[in-house]
Formats: structure tokens, C-alpha cells, sequence
């Protein structure tokens, strides 16, 4: 296993835990040629070699000024200040140590009197998350010869993390921009006759039974910008035969011509044919059931084909997996009395299921992104990921070219939009203004607005729920998200936080005392706490008491007045020693927890304690919690965070103390045990929640649970990034993980496939 310290490693010498390390990317690779997939040789510039590039060049405060000037809802602002940052990495010069270490290992892929012929790929370190897909944000190269030329793709994939619609997309998901790094993947070029994509489902209808593959001549970058349409094919993942075959006509091709990729004319009779064989397509199903079986996973895979050999130069599990049952008989009854009223003006791919109505908006480039209305269907040639922002505020994507693994359908299917690619005329039959329904499922556009709300429920894409012992529990915090996540395959609220209920209150709860509003206060709270319990009842619904550090409670109005400013809020006042130290406040969410629970009638409000110290700390708080009339029961049920390494050495000692369950919080524990701040840019790679020590304590404090006859939880971020890290768990025994809404479907998927995994 390599060495966090190392600045650059071969595939062989990695796998699919290194992703801090090498990036989503860069560990697929690795993972793959250690499982003796087909991969292509080559080397990764680390993630540790970016973050020491921007050190040594004391970029970080430069970088950290010019974000700080954007203005994210003007383009040109975003574009602005994204060439300023760019400049500023591409002009900075690398170290003499990095650049001997590059050199080194492309001196082994070509030979010492010939210099390899590469691909330089980006590969963010959190990219191809089940929650959030990375994928076209960053840069790619092809056909990179001479060191020197290397160096340069080096600093100018490094430069592509602050492209501006990467830029605007961790904004808009609330990443942040120093917490994310990159690493540069240098790979053997495979000149390809043929490329594509594979998906191990169907990324539509999400038919398991069947590998999608889709295929076109020369390079494989047109069939991801969807600037061609490519051929579709379908096989049967249990006997491999090839039950669909849609050929599509390809006019271009991209290929290396001297020392330029340039886009290539071919004659209508070859781009007519089938773009490879029969015994290929099987070749890369079978691959594909392979990668699915290895990963445990669906996966979204890409290969070349070069002198009749088939490669796979990168997988990634498939983000935009629903667990909605897809039946295309009955979508196709439901919409049968409103086709006899609305004229079909237009067919293509299906791309992403659904169906929504609006007025048409066509675009002829990125740059008129800013004339897409909310409900508008976007209508263009192809998208790329600067579409993005438009594509967020459409109802609907409908394109003249692409496939179903194009940008704008893989985009469309993680928005929930529907989507129909590759109508070839889309731009040309459309009316700016026309309305329009799309039909994300069939592949069709009807002239006119279908009225949605009086289809049938089966319309609505009815799910088929997943049954799973360990339970599968959701992060909440802001009311207006309720009745949302509650439709949601999960079996209660595993982390509800205080802290974001009482930033919308607004005022420090001492100064509302102070003022004679405390029960104002109480009411408040009780009034957000009965919109949980309302939408989840009876399902259990887990409310972690305030855990504000000082500096945040500083924020709220009066809590100057209150707070001390502490050079180190992470480890200072808080938690269950503020409630000990000065109870006043704890004692108003206690009488709100009362009051939902007792005069409102909602059983299923439980309490979790943050940040307990010591088993003094548990013992004292529990004095006050029965103090204020509650008791642990069957039905109020008392659990403690375990975030600091001793809630892990002392854990016995807390059960014996009396508790019901704990909830792991990965992110305070991995911080703590690693001695990092993961908010802090100098050391903010150095915060890993798959680091050996940090799943050691995660073990040890399932089985110690286990033992004990309690439950267990985690409600950090880290099952929601990492799938592994689910299998891992289920495994220990644990009885519950809680994660973001947006994980919470492809989580119950990870869990039951893992639980079967185990059975078997």
C-alpha cells in the first residue's frame, strides 16, 4: 500500500480505499489492475503532491481572496474569477523533487530513448461518490508525449479544479474548495478504433437483468460530450445474448493527427455500421458482469478497443441508481388518454425517466445560460458541464445528439429531470416559447402541456422497498425537508440537529430568557420538533441536544453577551459540559422534547447527547434529564454520540451507566483521533475517515455495542461517501446507519446487497 507522503504511485500499488489519496478515479484503476481487469499501465501525481504545489507557492490565501470575490449568480463573475485562479497554478513553478519523481515513472512507460505516448486524467478525491458525481468537471488530456509537455497537463489538470463550473458546483452542494484535492492520473494512450461506455444496469428503467453498452468510432471523448449519438446495445447479464441493437450514424470521429486530437469526417457508409462486433459486445458485458460482481455494486465503466484488444480505462459506481420501479406498461397505460389529445412532434434516446411539461428554451451555446427560467425545457445540441446552473432550473433536457451515457443524460438523471437525447432536430422543429411535454421514459416530445396532477399515482414512479435489518435512518435538520426525506425509504430520523432549529430562531436562548421569553423559545422549538415527528411518526425520530460551538453562538443575536471567544471552539465549551456547567439552556430543549412528547402525543421523539467527556459527565446529565420528568423507556429511548476517542477506550463504562444505543459521529471522532481539522486547509488532507486507526475505533465500538446488548449507530458523512465503508459496517454488526437524504435510497441498496453477501 503506498505512503500518504508519496507524490506519485503506480496503479499496482493502490486500490479503491486510496481515495483521499488518488481520487475516485485514480483508485478504480488501481482497484481494477490489482483484480487483473484489463487496464492500461500507468502512474497517479498524487493528491499530497497538489496540496504540496499550492504550499510552496503560498497559493492557498490567493486563491481563498479571489473565491471570496464571486458573485455565483453572475457567469461572468464565476468565469472571471476562475481564469485568475487558473493563471495562478498553471504560472507556478513545480518542485525539482515532484517534477525528478514524474519523470521517473514516465521514463518507464515509453522506455528511456522513447518518450510514451499518454492520457493525463483528473481525478478528484471526491469525485464518483454515491451522493454526488464529479464526473466532466475536471480536465482530461489525450495524447500527451515528452516530460516537459507532462509537467504542463500536470499543473493544468491541477488548475481544472477551479474551473468555473466546478467552482459552482461545490458551491451550490456546500463542499469546500480546500477540502477537495486532485490527483493526476497518467495512463498508457490507447489509440482506439472504437470506445464507449458500459453500465452494468439500465441507467434508465434501472432493469438490473440487463448491461447497456454504448459504442462509437475513434476516441471516446465524443460519446461523453454527446457531440455524436452512438450505438445502443443490450445484453442479457445471465446468458449474454444481445437482445437490442439500435445503429446509429456516426459522421465524425476524434483521433490523434500529428500532435493534435482533431475531429475527423468518415463517409456515411462506414459511419452507417455497427460500430464493433457481435463477440465484442459480449466480450465487455462480460466484463461488466465481472466489475459488477467484484464491486458488489452497479458500475458505470468505460473502454477502448485497440488492435482487436478490449481495455477498461475507468469504472465508478453508478450515482444515479434509483430504487423506483420502472414499469414501461404501466407508464405507457397511465399516459394513454392523454396521447389521444397531445400529437407526438418528436422522438429520441430516453435518457432520464419522468415526465414534465413547459415552455421550450433553446440555447445555441453555454454562454446564453442565464435566458433558462425556472420550468423551462432546455432544448440545445449537446450540453457540457457548463450547462450546469441552466440545467438545474430546467423542467426538462432534450438534445439533438448524445446517448443515454452522454453528459446530459447523466446529468438530467442525478437532477431527477426528465430527459431525451439524440432526436437529431430537436433545435430545428422546436419553437423558442412552444409548450411542450417530455417524456423522459419513451423517448418522446407531445406537442402541448399534459395536466400531471390528474395522471395516475402509478405515474408518479412507484418503489419497490427494500427490506434490510439493519436500518437505514436519515440526517435531518431543517423542517421544511420533513414530508421529503419521510417519503423516502427509511426507517426513522437518525441524527435530527438542534443547532439548525435554533439558528432559525435567531436569538441567543439566554437573551430570550433574559427578554421573558421563554416559553416563546420552548414553543418555538416544540412547533419544529412536531413537524419531525408528525412526518415520521411512528417511526423513531432521534433529536441530538445543541452541540453550538462558542463561536457559532456567538452568531446568533445577543450571543456576544453569552459566549466567551475561545481560541479553540472544537475542543472548548460545549456539549454535555456546558449543560452541566450552566443547564438553563438544556432545560428549555428538554421541556420542548416534553411538551411534543406529552401534551402533543408524539412517542417517537428520543434524545441524543453530544460530546460527552467522561462518565461523570453522562452520570451528571442524566440527573438533570430525569430532573425535567424524562425517563428512558421503551419509548423515549436515550442515546450518546461517540465522537471522542474516550467514549472508544471507555465505552463499557458509558453503557454501564445506562444508555439505549450510541451514534458514531465520523466526523469529531476521525478529526480527534488524528490530532486534524479537517477545516483548516493546511491539514485538511490529512483527514481521512477510512484511516486505519479511525475504523478501528468504529469497530471496536460496534462490537462493544454488540456485546452489551445495545444499538449502534453512525451519522457522520462518511457512509454516505463511502459504499465500502457500508459493507464494512454491516458486517461489524452494526444496527443502523443514518445518512444524507440523498444517500438514503442507494444506501439501503449498498446495505441489503451487503446483507445478502453475508447470508450467502
Amino acid at each position: 500500500m503506498p505512503n500518504k507522503s508519496d507524490f506519485v504511485v503506480e496503479f499496482k500499488d493502490i486500490d479503491k480505499h486510496d481515495i483521499p489519496l488518488v481520487g475516485g478515479k485514480g483508485a478504480n484503476l488501481g482497484e481494477m489492475t490489482r483484480a487483473g481487469f484489463p487496464v492500461p499501465n500507468g502512474f497517479i501525481v498524487t493528491s499530497k503532491a497538489y496540496y504540496a504545489f499550492i504550499k510552496e507557492n503560498n497559493l492557498a490565501t490567493k486563491i481563498k481572496h479571489l473565491l471570496n470575490t464571486v458573485n455565483y449568480n453572475n457567469p461572468n463573475s464565476l468565469n472571471e474569477v476562475s481564469t485568475h485562479i487558473k493563471k495562478l497554478i498553471i504560472h507556478a513553478p513545480v518542485s525539482d523533487e515532484l517534477r525528478k519523481q514524474i519523470f521517473g515513472f514516465y521514463r518507464r512507460l515509453g522506455g528511456v530513448f522513447k518518450d510514451a505516448l499518454v492520457a493525463a486524467r483528473s481525478s478528484a478525491t471526491s469525485e464518483d461518490l454515491p451522493q454526488a458525481s464529479f464526473a466532466g468537471q475536471q480536465e482530461t488530456f489525450l495524447n500527451v508525449k515528452g516530460d516537459a509537455n507532462l509537467i504542463l497537463k500536470v499543473r493544468e489538470s491541477w488548475a481544472s479544479l477551479f474551473n468555473a463550473r466546478a467552482i459552482f458546483y461545490r458551491h451550490e452542494n456546500h463542499f469546500d474548495h480546500f477540502r477537495i484535492g486532485i490527483a493526476v492520473v497518467v495512463q498508457k494512450m490507447i489509440e482506439s478504433e472504437s470506445s464507449g461506455i458500459m453500465f452494468t444496469v439500465d441507467p434508465v428503467t434501472n432493469d438490473k437483468t440487463k448491461i447497456v453498452i454504448e459504442a462509437i468510432y475513434g476516441l471516446g471523448e465524443l460519446i461523453v460530450q454527446g457531440e455524436v449519438t452512438p450505438d445502443h446495445y443490450e445484453v442479457s447479464k445471465h446468458d449474454f445474448k444481445i437482445n437490442v441493437k439500435n445503429i446509429s450514424e456516426q459522421t465524425i470521429l476524434l483521433k490523434k493527427v500529428g500532435h493534435l486530437n482533431k475531429s475527423v469526417k468518415i463517409s456515411a457508409r462506414v459511419g452507417k455500421k455497427q460500430k464493433i462486433k457481435d463477440s465484442e459486445i459480449i466480450e465487455i458485458a462480460k466484463l461488466g458482469k465481472k466489475l459488477e460482481n467484484h464491486y458488489y455494486f452497479p458500475q458505470d465503466a468505460e473502454w477502448a478497443i485497440e488492435k482487436n484488444k478490449i481495455y477498461l480505462v475507468q469504472t465508478r459506481p453508478i450515482t444515479t441508481i434509483s430504487t423506483k420501479k420502472r414499469d414501461e406498461k404501466q407508464q405507457k397505460s397511465a399516459v394513454i388518454e392523454e396521447e389521444k389529445h397531445h400529437e407526438i412532434i418528436l422522438k429520441g434516446s430516453p435518457a432520464s425517466p419522468g415526465i414534465k411539461s413547459g415552455p421550450v428554451k433553446i440555447l445555441h451555446s453555454e454562454k446564453e445560460i442565464d435566458k433558462v427560467l425556472t420550468g423551462d425545457v432546455l432544448v440545445t445540441k449537446q450540453t457540457n458541464p457548463d450547462y450546469v446552473p441552466a440545467m438545474k432550473k430546467a423542467s426538462a433536457i432534450v438534445t439533438d445528439e448524445g446517448g443515454r451515457t452522454s453528459h446530459a443524460a447523466i446529468v438530467s438523471r442525478e437532477l431527477g429531470i426528465p430527459a431525451v437525447v439524440g432526436t437529431e432536430k430537436a433545435t430545428k422543429i422546436l419553437k423558442n416559447g412552444m409548450i411542450v411535454t417530455v417524456n423522459g421514459l419513451s423517448g418522446e416530445i407531445y406537442k402541448g402541456g399534459f395536466q400531471l396532477s390528474s395522471m395516475p399515482i402509478s405515474m408518479q414512479q412507484p418503489r419497490e422497498f427494500i427490506k434490510t435489518k439493519t436500518k437505514v435512518y436519515v440526517n435531518l435538520a431543517e423542517p421544511e425537508f420533513a414530508k421529503e426525506a419521510a417519503a423516502l425509504q427509511t426507517d426513522g430520523v437518525g441524527l435530527l440537529r438542534a443547532e439548525f432549529m435554533m439558528a432559525g430562531i435567531g436569538v441567543h436562548p439566554k437573551k430570550m430568557i433574559k427578554d421573558g421569553k421563554r416559553h416563546e423559545f420552548i414553543n418555538k422549538l416544540a412547533d419544529q420538533l412536531e413537524v419531525f415527528c408528525n412526518a415520521f411518526n411512528p417511526r423513531p425520530v432521534v433529536y441530538r441536544a445543541s452541540d453550538f460551538k462558542t463561536n457559532e453562538y456567538r452568531n446568533l443575536v445577543g450571543g456576544k453577551s453569552y459566549e466567551p471567544v475561545e481560541p479553540n471552539p472544537m475542543l472548548g465549551y460545549r456539549g454535555v459540559f456546558r449543560y452541566i456547567n450552566d443547564p438553563v439552556v438544556f432545560e428549555l430543549e428538554l421541556e420542548a422534547i416534553k411538551k411534543v412528547r406529552e401534551k402533543r402525543g408524539y412517542k417517537n421523539l428520543w434524545l441524543m447527547l453530544p460530546f460527552v467527556r467522561t462518565v461523570k459527565e453522562l452520570v451528571l446529565v442524566k440527573k438533570i434529564i430525569s430532573s425535567a420528568g424524562l425517563y428512558r423507556s421503551s419509548s423515549f429511548r436515550l442515546w450518546m454520540m461517540v465522537e471522542i476517542p474516550s467514549n472508544v477506550i471507555l465505552l463499557d463504562k458509558f453503557i454501564y451507566a445506562g444508555i439505549d444505543g450510541v451514534s458514531i459521529g465520523s466526523n469529531d471522532l476521525s478529526m480527534l483521533i488524528l490530532g486534524t481539522d479537517r477545516d483548516n486547509s493546511e491539514v485538511a488532507h490529512e483527514f481521512n475517515e477510512q484511516d486505519e486507526a479511525v475504523l478501528w475505533a468504529i469497530e471496536n465500538t460496534v462490537k462493544t455495542c454488540h456485546k452489551h446488548g445495545i444499538t449502534s449507530s453512525i451519522c457522520g458523512q462518511a457512509p454516505s461517501m463511502y459504499p465500502n465503508l457500508v459493507e464494512k459496517l454491516v458486517k461489524w454488526g452494526i444496527t443502523s446507519v443514518s445518512v444524507s437524504r440523498d444517500a438514503v435510497e442507494n444506501t439501503r441498496r449498498i446495505v441489503s446487497e451487503c446483507e445478502k453477501k453475508i447470508v450467502l
